[in-house]
């Protein structure tokens, strides 16, 4: 059995003890997570694909025939009906067959199209239509010995382009080469990994999302991208591979601040220490059995006690999309497990500087193991 059709044997299952006859998965994450179908061209180009699963009986891929050979190639599932667009009804002509029956059908309201809600909201009388992202989110929330390699291998991915970037940052250079090293960096890595260890001849190595960094006066603004700005020493540089460090699907959360020597303004050093030491407090609570917020709650009381704002959320669990159940954040009661694979940050944000650091964790069953791996302190982040 596959590791696709043993997701989807779990999610039938659980499908039943909800009493949901049918699911509508429309989230891309998702079906790759169920199927193994992935790059296709998605609502981006006006084009709905729809995963309908039974909790008995064969599932049904609905995409556009254009990824027709895409899908035939890697989607694990019971059949396959391809749309064009302009012929017919297109996506719409399979749905009335495949729900025909269901007294309860489940959709991912916060993932479906609204063409493709509004339709299913024609079709369906409202009271049968049920949210079935909370049974999805429980299923990975903890990861498999198979995404755990994965995890580990785009740590790899992640450490390289980090090395690779920090050896570009200097005085004179403009923030656009350290992303082309990054990118490169992380590219060559990813190729190596998947040729030693995957039978994935369709599973791309390149990087792609653009370089989320920022340098002198742009330091503040937390997800800027890469531009033609000339780096100069004594300038803090930022760089975050949240988007970038995606290997074979599987994401992590991954950042650093540098300074092109000695910073400029020495204050800054402060704010630094603090962002890392809010950081070691979360990791000093982190293990299974505590609650999601009470690893926000350490890091804060560490931000919030030196006298800075209250931050934003400490952390977040990552896989096969950038944001996973659960957050480490207030309000997030979820028990950590071990197998959960999550983003942990420290940082400090004031008017003219902000400094963050964060790495991602696989969670055991007595405490973590580290997946990103670069020194941060003060001495190793001044270049």
């Amino acid at each position: 059995m596959t590791q696709f059709s043993d997701r989807m044997d779990r999610f039938r299952a659980r499908l039943a003890e909800a009493g949901t006859d049918v699911a509508l998965i429309t989230d891309d994450d998702n079906v790759y997570y169920l199927t193994g179908y992935h790059d296709y061209l998605h609502m981006e180009f006006g084009r709905p694909t729809i995963l309908v699963v039974p909790k008995d009986g064969d599932s049904l891929l609905i995409t556009p025939s254009i990824d027709l050979n895409t899908a035939v190639a890697s989607a694990q599932v019971g059949r396959i009906a391809a749309w064009n667009d302009g012929m017919g009804a297109e996506w719409r002509a399979e749905l009335p067959g495949a729900l025909r029956g269901a007294g309860r059908v489940g959709i991912e309201p916060d993932h479906m199209p609204p063409v493709v809600r509004a339709y299913i909201a024609d079709l369906l009388d409202p009271q049968a239509i049920c949210p079935v992202t909370p049974i999805l989110n429980d299923l990975r929330m903890i990861k498999s010995p198979e995404e755990l390699q994965l995890a580990r291998h785009a740590g790899q991915v992640a450490n390289a382009m980090m090395a690779a970037g920090r050896a570009a940052i200097a005085d004179g250079v403009p923030e656009f080469e350290v992303a082309l090293a990054t990118s490169a960096a992380g590219t060559r890595k990813a190729a190596a990994l998947l040729a030693a260890h995957y039978d994935a001849a369709d599973m791309s190595p390149n990087t792609h999302f653009l370089q989320i960094m920022a340098s002198g006066d742009t330091i503040t603004k937390t997800h800027h991208r890469a531009t033609n700005r000339i780096m100069r020493r004594g300038e803090p540089v930022f760089l975050c591979f949240c988007g970038m460090t995606n290997f074979h699907r599987f994401k992590l959360g991954f950042d650093r601040t540098f300074w092109i020597g000695a910073p400029s303004d020495p204050s800054q050093l402060d704010v630094y220490r603090v962002a890392v030491e809010s950081q070691q407090a979360a990791l000093s609570v982190l293990r299974p059995g505590v609650t999601a917020e009470s690893v926000h709650a350490a890091y804060a009381e560490v931000i919030q006690g030196a006298g800075f704002e209250y931050p934003f959320r400490c952390g977040r669990a990552t896989g096969f999309s950038f944001l996973e159940k659960p957050q480490l954040v207030t309000g997030d009661m979820t028990v950590l497990q071990p197998g959960m694979v999550l983003a942990v940050d420290g940082s400090v944000s004031v008017d003219t500087f902000r400094a963050q650091v964060g790495d991602s964790f696989i969670l055991t069953e007595d405490g973590y193991e580290p997946l990103t791996d670069h020194p941060k302190s003060v001495e190793d982040v001044m270049l």
